[in-house]
């Protein structure tokens, strides 16, 4: 129905209601209904109706003698509409006559006839005006053809008041007309009424929750609950993990008429019919302010769900966006806090030790906890060996081994310095990895581990399960590297310090203090060791005769050599001046006189210019009386002295041991 044929009604309804209410005839409930009339401004658009009644008036009970006229009905401006040939001849043929004569009986408002003699018989055609039943007006015209006979037995007034029961054909199905319209009106506002209750309902329920599963049930529930049998599917393209089998993950091709991937790229509604128009495949995207987050797909066959409101789900689904927007922020704002705390854990953690091997421990046991991961390997630069050494793992057989720097997804980090993650291990190209193969692994986060500015290593967290860690994972193992790059860097920086405070600056070898107080440690724990004091001979005369820079040279290669004559575990130090002195834990002056022994051989033959020393040896046992740092020097220092005094060159023990002297042969 036009909306000007709307407003006409309307005008007359209030009009009709009016006079009712005047004349009191509201007691008949349906009383209006037989007041309800169209209008001059509902002529234009009612000449279908006017067709369709015609057919029903043509099809009721006619009189004998008038079935084989000819009928046509004419508009209110007397255009033809149709006709109905009683007698099996064209009546069409008759059309510009009745049109001719329908003006006549517009501008008189009464019936019209002519003669037409050109037939036999000889017929009269005449114009019937139809008028409304309110204000008179000529809404149609009927036209009618009968033979000059019965014309002339009163034929005319059979054929008018066949005229007046069109009009109450008419009539009958405009109330109709009238009543189905205000029932579907009624019917349309209960469902919207039924449908804006309900999307209060949904939006109010999905808006009270705050956590992102519970609005995607929501929706999800909401929707079925609608359209129950129908097939209905969410592709997220967020990192979520949803538990729910309906929610998946957002497919990474799809074809270009795919309803999903419009629905998705265009941010608006898509819709396909299947092939045999018995099914409907609706997109809809699940989308908010900053973004569309996925798509609902539903498929519903055509006889279950004719109807469709495409409108109302729009509006579930955005509310359903808004609300997902909603959770997601606050569930991220939850996860900067939890991200804020742990990284203060791990920071405190961290410092609380400024030992290497402590940080990297601390690290490798919290990235564990806080990631949920299966493995964690932490990759070093250890520059000695040429490689990055898996410092910690929990995968044993890989704890210590030295990777190429080249090698793998861990070197690939290091010699790159870009954090990668991979989903799935399984399907990922041009990757290899001994951790994630030899642990079966499929999802992997490694990031660079930066010290200072520079990579010196890599960080690499992997879990059995394909696609386990997310993006915000993989963003969190970044800034946590950080904090551990800090740390690693602070302990390197203290270990330097430190080096530099127990090292002499010109030799290298330890300072006096810290040999003194390491004697003392070994002296709590071990039950012997050896001390040999070494000293160049005749040095002042090395510095005089070539010069200081000469006598420093010497120093450097006589303490390179003492150096490379010890074991690992053994503690070289500048005693002071030109004297050296180095400490044997758990070795017996026997022993110690073959290591000092060796020295002064070593320095005969490989210092340029040639220079000789002379060593002292003291030991210490734990069955003797207590053996305090200061008298175990003082003892092997006597030792040098007799050393000195016997000509030099030559490896001279305690005399309280033993009275034994090495002399140079």
């Amino acid at each position: 129905m036009s909306e000007q044929e709307a407003y006409g009604r309307k005008d007359n309804r209030m009009l009709l209601q009016d006079t009712m209410q005047s004349s009191g005839e509201f007691n008949d409930p349906a009383a209006w209904l037989k007041e309800t009339d169209i209008v001059s401004y509902d002529f234009p658009y009612a000449a279908e109706l006017i067709a369709e009644s015609f057919r029903e008036w043509r099809g009721q009970a006619v009189p004998p003698f008038a079935k084989l006229w000819e009928w046509c009905v004419l508009s209110f401006d007397g255009k033809w509409l149709e006709a109905i040939d009683g007698s099996g001849a064209r009546s069409e043929r008759w059309k510009a006559q009745w049109e001719a004569e329908a003006a006549y009986s517009l501008r008189s408002g009464k019936l019209y006839s002519a003669e037409e003699r050109t037939t036999e018989p000889a017929m009269v055609l005449l114009t019937i005006p139809v008028f409304t039943r309110g204000l008179g007006e000529i809404f149609a015209l009927l036209g009618c053809a009968m033979t000059a006979e019965q014309y002339e037995q009163g034929g005319v007034h059979t054929a008018e008041a066949m005229a007046m029961h069109f009009q109450t054909c008419f009539y009958h199905r405009f109330e109709h007309v009238f009543v189905s319209d205000l029932a579907g009106v009624h019917q349309h506002a209960e469902r919207e009424s039924s449908r804006r209750s309900l999307l209060f309902q949904i939006v109010q329920r999905m808006h009270d929750n705050i956590d992102v599963n519970a609005v995607l049930t929501e929706v999800i529930d909401s929707i079925s609950a609608m359209y129950p049998g129908a097939r209905l599917d969410l592709f997220m393209s967020q990192d979520h993990r949803s538990t729910h089998p309906q929610v998946k993950p957002l497919p990474f091709r799809w074809g270009d008429d795919d309803v999903c991937a419009k629905a998705f790229k265009d941010g608006r509604v898509a819709l396909h019919a299947g092939p045999d128009k018995r099914s409907v495949e609706i997109g809809l995207p699940l989308g908010g302010k900053q973004g569309v987050y996925g798509v609902f797909h539903m498929v519903l066959d055509r006889p279950a769900f004719p109807d469709v409101d495409l409108r109302f789900l729009s509006m579930v689904a955005d509310t359903a966006g808004t609300a997902f927007e909603n959770a997601k922020l606050y569930e991220r704002s939850n996860q900067l806090i939890r991200e804020l705390r742990m990284s203060n854990e791990l920071t405190q953690r961290l410092n609380q030790s400024l030992r290497l091997g402590d940080i990297f421990q601390y690290a490798f046991e919290e990235l564990l906890e806080m990631f949920d991961a299966d493995y964690c390997c932490i990759l070093h630069l250890n520059e000695e060996k040429g490689g990055l050494e898996a410092i910690a793992c929990n995968y044993q057989p890989l704890r210590g081994e030295i990777i190429d720097a080249g090698n793998g997804l861990g070197g690939k980090v290091y010699t790159t310095g870009e954090p990668i993650i991979v989903s799935n291990y399984r399907d990922a190209e041009d990757t290899s990895s001994k951790l994630m193969q030899a642990t079966h692994s499929q999802s992997l986060i490694a990031t660079p581990l930066s010290v200072g500015g520079e990579v010196r290593g890599a960080i690499m967290l992997a879990h059995r399960e394909p696609q386990f860690f997310s993006y915000d994972s993989f963003r969190l193992l970044q800034a946590m590297a950080g904090h551990i790059g800090l740390a690693v860097g602070n302990a390197r920086l203290h270990a330097e310090v430190r080096y530099l405070a127990n090292r002499d600056s010109l030799t290298g070898l330890y300072a006096r203090h810290y040999l003194d107080e390491e004697i003392k440690e070994r002296q709590s724990k071990d039950f012997c060791g050896s001390l040999i004091v070494v000293d160049i001979d005749q040095f002042k005369m090395v510095n005089d005769t070539y010069g200081h820079q000469k006598g420093d040279k010497i120093l450097k290669q006589v303490s390179e050599i003492v150096k490379s004559s010890i074991r690992q575990g053994d503690i070289a130090a500048r005693w002071g001046g030109e004297e050296l002195a180095v400490y044997l834990p758990q070795l017996g002056v026997q022993q110690a006189v073959f290591v000092a022994e060796r020295i002064r051989k070593r320095v005969m033959g490989e210092t340029e210019p040639r220079v000789t020393v002379s060593c002292g040896i003291a030991e210490w046992s734990w069955t003797d009386d207590r053996v305090s740092v200061e008298s175990l020097f003082y003892r092997a220092d006597m030792a040098l002295y007799d050393a000195k005094n016997n000509g030099r060159n030559q490896v001279v023990i305690d005399c309280k041991d033993a009275d034994v002297s090495v002399k140079n042969p």
